[in-house]
C-alpha cells in the first residue's frame, strides 16, 4: 500500500488532509481516486490506512479505517554525524542510513573535507530532507529521520556525541580497539540496552590527526570497522547495521 507523511495538525478527528506534493503523485501519477486506500503516518510513529474521499486541485481529503503505532522504528536512536563527501554522496548516505534506521544526521565540516557549501546550506538540507522523506516512504518508517540544516564544527560534534550512550569516532588507522569491543565492554557494564547511539564518520580523506587527537581527549572512543577501509558512503550504513543487529533494533 503506498505510504505517506503529513504533519500532525492535517489530522483532525477521523479526517486526514494531505495538501503537500504529494497531490500530484497521488492524482498524477499513481492514479488514484475516491475510494483508493493509501497508507498515511504522522511522523511520530502513527500510522493510518485511509480512504481518499474527495480529490481538488490542491489537496486532498481522506477518512482513517484503522490506526495503529508502527512497529518499523527501532527503540535506540541512532545518530550519524557525517563528514561533508563530495558530489551526491551524501544523498546516497541519507537514503540507505534512512533505510536501515538511522534516526538524525548532523552534516559535519571537517579538516579534510573538500566540498564547500558556501551560502547553499538551505538549498542543499531542503534537498537532503527530501530524500530522506522519500526514503521512509519507500521502507516503511514510522518518522522521517532529521538531517540538520547546519553542519557542524568539531567542537559540535562532541557536544552531540557526549549526549549519547555510546559514542564513537570511526577511524582507519585504529588497529587495537574495535566496534564489536565498544559494544560487549557497553553491554558489560549495563544491564540495558542504550537509549541514544551516536558516531562520526569522517569525508574521504578520514580525520586528521588533529582531529583525532580531539576526539580521544574529549574521551570519545575511536575504533576500527575491521580490516579493510570503508569508503566514507559505505561506512554510516554499514556500522547503522552494526547498531540494529548488535542491539536487534
Amino acid at each position: 500500500m503506498n505510504r505517506f507523511f503529513v504533519s500532525k495538525d492535517k489530522i483532525k478527528n477521523n479526517k486526514i488532509i494531505i495538501d503537500t506534493d504529494d497531490v500530484k503523485h497521488i492524482c498524477k501519477v499513481l492514479r488514484f481516486g475516491v475510494g483508493d486506500k493509501i497508507q498515511i503516518c504522522d511522523g511520530d510513529k502513527h500510522e493510518y490506512i485511509c480512504k481518499i474521499t474527495l480529490i481538488n486541485k490542491d489537496y486532498i481529503e481522506c477518512e482513517t479505517e484503522e490506526e495503529f503505532v508502527s512497529q518499523t522504528e527501532p527503540k535506540t536512536e541512532v545518530i550519524l554525524i557525517q563528514g561533508l563527501p563530495k558530489q551526491s554522496k551524501m544523498e546516497y548516505i541519507i537514503q540507505k542510513t534512512t533505510e536501515i534506521g538511522i534516526s538524525k544526521i548532523y552534516p559535519c565540516k571537517l579538516e579534510r573535507c573538500v566540498v564547500k557549501l558556501d551560502g547553499k546550506e538551505t538549498t542543499k538540507s531542503q534537498r537532503w530532507q527530501k530524500v530522506a522523506a522519500e526514503a521512509s516512504k519507500q521502507c516503511g518508517r514510522g518518522i522521517i529521520p532529521t538531517v540538520n540544516d547546519v553542519a557542524l564544527n568539531i567542537n559540535d560534534a562532541i557536544d552531540v556525541l557526549k549526549n549519547c550512550d555510546i559514542a564513537f569516532a570511526a577511524y582507519e588507522s585504529e588497529k587495537n580497539y574495535s566496534l564489536k569491543d565498544l559494544f560487549r565492554n557497553y553491554i558489560n557494564a549495563n544491564k540495558q540496552p542504550p537509549k541514544k547511539i551516536g558516531f562520526l564518520i569522517g569525508p574521504e580523506g578520514g580525520l586528521s590527526d588533529d582531529e583525532v587527537a580531539f576526539i580521544k581527549n574529549s574521551n570519545i572512543e575511536c575504533v576500527t570497522l575491521g580490516n579493510r577501509i570503508l569508503r566514507t558512503e559505505t561506512a554510516g550504513a554499514a556500522v547503522t547495521a552494526m547498531c540494529m543487529y548488535q542491539f536487534e533494533l
